[in-house]
């Protein structure tokens, strides 16, 4: 899912492209991906396009006469700008904004369709749509520690949760946890004052890293690679993969269609885990080390 850096270069890339432009048309291809119908979208043809902005993981197009497009990628959800009345994919394709110089299409992978496009009158209806997570970047130590320990869970569920915390998702917690050296499964309220400040540190770096690399892939053309799975993450989506600081395996915990991803020698002090999945296949015999993994797989 684009979290807050890959969004945050979506919208450098789209100021110059349609900020201050009319829309001419907006073609919905996909009868899902439209979750309201109030106002209808030919109220939105022919107003100029006044405001770009960041809600959570969520791209906020703003119109003449107060009104938004309110768009969430989802996981597989992606933008591309193509050439004006470009056609719409036909397997993959949603929707489309047509500008006299260019149409952005929104596309999505995979046979589920989980993208959403919101059309909302007036600043107040807009702000239903916001989950109140704490803007990292923005934020001081002190809100950080109060967002943090407002509920006690898991260290990764709550970097997650967009009512704590603002564009921040699977992939980059888990960059996070890694540079933070801090274990996912690690309870929010046991978490001392310096390591608050370790994590509240290693969020904020993480991120500003993130973006910066990701202008620097872009240049000045329209992000074409949005994924989560980048050379150069320390731990998300490479399992089994040396850990860059410490050369362990990088370990994970599966649930659903989702996965963490960690160092055992880093951010757990040698200690595996307990996947589900695996954890009911082997019962008893689940290691709890990566010493006790080794002599597993001798077995």
């Amino acid at each position: 899912m684009p979290e807050l850096p890959d969004i945050t270069v979506y919208l450098e890339a789209l100021a110059p492209r349609v900020l201050d432009h009319p829309l001419l048309g907006l073609r919905i291809t996909s009868p899902f991906v439209l979750r309201s119908v109030e106002p209808a979208p030919s109220e939105l043809v022919g107003r100029r396009v006044t405001r770009l902005d960041r809600m959570g993981k969520r791209i906020v197009f703003g119109f003449e006469g107060e009104l938004f497009l309110v768009l969430h990628l989802m996981i597989a959800g992606r933008l591309k700008w193509l050439e004006p009345a470009a056609p719409v994919p036909r397997k993959v394709g949603l929707a489309a904004w047509d500008f006299a110089h260019g149409t952005l299409v929104l596309t999505e992978a995979g046979a589920r369709r989980r993208a959403s496009i919101y059309l909302v009158r007036g600043e107040q209806a807009l702000e239903d749509h916001a989950r109140g997570g704490l803007e990292v970047l923005e934020s001081s130590l002190a809100e950080f520690t109060e967002a943090l320990k407002r509920e006690n869970h898991t260290l990764k569920r709550s970097l997650t949760d967009p009512r704590l915390f603002s564009g921040i998702g699977n992939a980059y917690s888990d960059e996070i946890l890694h540079r933070a050296r801090l274990s996912p499964v690690r309870l929010t309220r046991q978490l001392t004052d310096p390591e608050i400040a370790t994590l509240h540190r290693a969020t904020r770096d993480v991120l500003t890293e993130w973006i910066d690399r990701l202008r620097r892939e872009t240049g000045g053309g329209f992000p074409a690679k949005v994924t989560a799975f980048r050379e150069g993450m320390a731990v998300h989506g490479r399992f089994g993969k040396p850990c860059p600081v410490c050369d362990a395996p990088v370990q994970r915990i599966r649930y659903a269609s989702n996965e963490t991803n960690y160092c055992a020698t880093c951010q757990t002090g040698g200690r595996l885990l307990a996947d589900r999945s695996l954890s009911r296949l082997l019962k008893e015999d689940w290691p709890r080390s990566l010493e006790e993994m080794d002599e597993l797989r001798r077995k």
